[in-house]
């Protein structure tokens, strides 16, 4: 596939995602939390959050994770659906939560300066956008060296039987805003990134939350 070809792709595929969460966002919360809500809550709490501390959610959607942050740190979230932010925004007001800001910003082009942010949460994220790795490229650049990513997903089955099903149902689910099949290794593979643990998390295990780290800067 030519580069203009894949450029192309990813445009389209992005719009699509728009549209799709443009239409679920009334009904994202009833629809998705009761099974994606555990993972989300586990992430947040796992995560090393100190006073002070500067955080960014990737795809915060409709802020589901906002008010689950300790008190004291400061919150960035992003999505590229502007009626899910209008639903996180809302929550904002009704939880008094003060130490937020809402973007509209497309992960693949996060428009902050490199380190802004002490820890990254990216939940339900990757299977989503159309090109992984360069989300995961801006992630690394926005962390601070030493900073934690966490990465909460559902990733390609080790189970064979349970692969192929996923591969069949992708074209299917991707109308619906997300691919089944993502292999781990387009998150895992990122360079600057350590990954320090891997969890099973939600109904059945069948999502994973990964945990890693920036690489500190080498003195000399």
């Amino acid at each position: 596939m030519s580069r203009s070809t894949a450029a192309e792709r990813a445009a389209t595929d992005s719009r699509r995602v728009i549209k799709v969460y443009a239409a679920l966002a009334r009904f994202y919360d009833g629809g998705f939390d009761w099974a994606l809500g555990p993972g989300r809550r586990i992430a947040v709490s796992t995560l090393p959050i100190l006073p002070g501390d500067r955080v960014l959610e990737v795809g915060v959607g409709t802020g589901l994770s906002l008010p689950f942050y300790p008190p004291g740190c400061r919150v960035t979230g992003i999505d590229i659906s502007e009626p899910m932010l209008e639903q996180a925004r809302e929550r904002c007001d009704e939880g008094n939560l003060n130490d937020v800001d809402l973007r509209l910003m497309d992960a693949r082009d996060l428009t902050f300066p490199d380190g802004s942010f002490d820890h990254v949460l990216v939940p339900y994220v990757m299977s989503v956008v159309p090109e992984p790795e360069k989300v995961m490229q801006e992630i690394r650049r926005v962390c601070r060296p030493g900073g934690c990513v966490f990465i909460v997903n559902h990733f390609r089955s080790d189970n064979a039987l349970m692969r192929l099903g996923e591969r069949l149902l992708t074209p299917a689910s991707q109308w619906i805003g997300f691919r089944l099949d993502l292999p781990i290794e387009r998150v895992t593979a990122t360079a600057g990134l350590e990954t320090t643990a891997i969890r099973r998390v939600n109904l059945l295990g069948l999502w994973r939350m990964i945990e890693m780290r920036r690489e500190a800067i080498a003195e000399g």
